[in-house]
């Protein structure tokens, strides 16, 4: 069964998708810019934009009641691959600050990324995790 997974404490999907599928042990998670749900805003330095896709990611994994923990796959699409080192220290403090593993990942430089955004990031979370 085939489950959609919607939180108000992410921001909405801005085009024909859905925050995050549910297919029982695994959830889909798209691709989260970092839009702040409460301000409607978009911070400007990459690394607060990181911390702020990753906060809607845990948004997103929270109404599927899951954690970090159970990430298992995560897609980072950065701007400018110059900022992956910023980027990267985020994502690490992320998975060290819940106490999870890290999990198998990609990192690319794509053209652009919608709203302009910096730095674009999806995850796969497994319940057997």
């Amino acid at each position: 069964m085939v489950k959609i997974i919607n939180s108000e404490h992410a921001p909405a999907a801005i085009g024909p998708y859905v925050q995050a599928v549910d297919l029982n042990q695994l959830v889909f998670v798209s691709g989260q810019i970092p839009i702040d749900v409460k301000t409607g805003l978009m911070p400007q330095d990459v690394s607060e934009q990181a911390k702020q896709s990753l906060a809607n990611i845990k948004a997103i994994l929270e109404a599927a009641d899951l954690t970090p923990a159970n990430i298992v796959k995560t897609t980072v699409f950065l701007a400018d691959l110059n900022d992956f080192a910023a980027v990267n220290a985020v994502y690490e403090q992320f998975f060290i600050d819940n106490h999870a593993t890290f999990p198998a990942r990609s990192c690319v430089q794509v053209a652009r990324i919608p709203k302009d955004a910096k730095v674009e990031i999806e995850v796969i979370a497994s319940r057997n995790k």
